[in-house]
């Protein structure tokens, strides 16, 4: 009896110590709470190519293709606990700017490297979050930003506008119909009047109607006014609200007719190439020559390769060609979309010997 207690003892700790051993191996994955877990998924997708699956610089396997400056150390405890939940939030969903403009780099609220993506029209805010969560285990730090009081808030904003709306409508329908109606009642009394006025002369009283007519300006009651600031908020508030939980989506791109003249077409060729380096940062993944990122495929031979308007489509929204790839949507609007299309029709290098093999 006391050997079976005592071999139960010994299958007891050494159960613990392997639940341990492998918790710690896995980045403590069973430790994880759900918002870090679906963090590291998301990490795993998006990041780990470039950040290294610890986060450490030289560990994912496009680190060494990169262009300067490379990844920070996601790891290192000192350097990364100098910026807040929100500073890293920001990093990872600001909009791209050109890099090359001197008010970009000087602006101390906004992280001026072109190969690091945007996810900000990607992933819901609540993915973002997950995202930052994730990151802060890298260096042995935790989320301390408040997401649920962050979705608390965004709800309560959305009830207020919601309700305002609705009263602004209520008044713009009211004051609508009290005009519609005051116009009927002066219809009316003016088709009285020239009933009762027997010596009017009709032909010159429709040359004056019709010189009112043409004079007359539409007229914006307040109450429409009113409504139509209102409404941009709800709408503004609804879609902050909804972006919270769902990922950003856009109507299906449609064919987009490219046909330039020659000096466009130079013009955008240049303007795409400013682009694909130093706005979106389109090197950090792809490569051109040996120079570039092995993410995604080599764009030696785009031009050859790829047809203009598919192009177009997947700069403009990556997830409505292909719903779980890698490529982040960048937010490139129509202009800059055209630009960086008619930049990639340009690389035409020859067909090499030996293909490039694919990344691991």
């Amino acid at each position: 009896m006391k050997g079976e207690q005592g071999m139960q003892r010994v299958l007891s700790k050494v159960a613990i110590v392997v639940v341990a051993v492998f918790a710690v191996t896995s980045g403590c994955a069973l430790l994880e709470d759900e918002r870090t877990a679906k963090g590291r998924k998301l990490y795993n997708h998006y990041c780990m190519h470039c950040h290294g699956e610890s986060g450490q610089q030289q560990e994912g396997f496009n680190w060494g293709r990169m262009p300067d400056p490379r990844p920070r150390d996601l790891s290192e405890s000192e350097a990364m606990s100098t910026f807040s939940d929100k500073e890293i939030f920001d990093t990872i969903s600001r909009d791209m700017r050109d890099t090359t403009l001197q008010e970009v780099l000087d602006d101390e609220n906004y992280f001026a490297v072109s190969t690091m993506p945007t996810f900000k029209y990607t992933l819901s805010e609540e993915e973002l979050w997950a995202v930052v969560g994730y990151v802060r285990t890298l260096h042995g730090g935790s989320l301390t930003f408040d997401v649920e009081g962050r979705k608390a808030e965004l709800e309560s904003q959305f009830k207020a506008v919601e309700a305002a709306h609705d009263q602004a409508k209520q008044a713009m329908d009211d004051a609508l119909a009290k005009q519609e109606a005051e116009e009927a009642a002066r219809a009316e009394a003016e088709e009285e009047a020239e009933e009762d006025d027997e010596d009017m002369d009709m032909e010159d009283d429709e040359d004056d109607l019709e010189d009112y007519d043409e004079d007359e300006e539409e007229i914006v009651l307040p109450e429409e006014e009113a409504y139509e600031k209102v409404a941009e908020q709800f709408e503004a508030a609804k879609s902050a609200l909804e972006n919270f939980t769902k990922r950003p989506k856009m109507t299906q791109i449609a064919r987009p007719d490219l046909t330039v003249t020659e000096p466009e077409r130079v013009a955008l060729e240049e303007k795409g190439k400013s682009l694909y380096y130093d706005k979106y940062g389109c090197n950090g993944c792809h490569s051109i020559g040996d120079v570039g990122g092995l993410v995604g495929p080599a764009l030696d031979r785009a031009g050859f390769r790829l047809n203009d308007t598919w192009v177009y489509r997947w700069v403009r929204y990556p997830q409505g060609m292909k719903k779980h790839t890698r490529m982040p949507n960048l937010g490139l609007d129509d202009q800059d979309a055209r630009a960086v299309t008619a930049y990639l029709e340009t690389l035409r290098a020859p067909k090499p010997d030996k293909p490039i093999p694919p990344p691991e």
